[in-house]
């Protein structure tokens, strides 16, 4: 019974075609983890910036908490 299903699975074809497509699939994948990684950088940069600049605006602020702990 085994024997009578070998033939149904078509082999994987072995033509120049197949690797053309197979190396533009890789390309294509390439490229989009490039510009994923791109968007991610610009990404981090400007939350990076914006992060430096909330810190440096709560650096400025009135330290409240610090009134309220020097007083015991």
């Amino acid at each position: 019974m085994g024997q009578e299903f070998r033939f149904i699975l078509p082999t994987p074809p072995q033509t120049e075609k197949f690797a053309t497509h197979q190396l533009a699939y890789e390309f294509r994948r390439e490229r989009e983890q490039r510009e994923e990684w791109r968007d991610y950088c610009a990404w981090y940069a400007e939350t990076a910036q914006k992060h430096q600049a909330e810190l440096k605006k709560m650096r400025r602020d009135i330290n409240l908490f610090g009134w309220f702990v020097r007083g015991h």
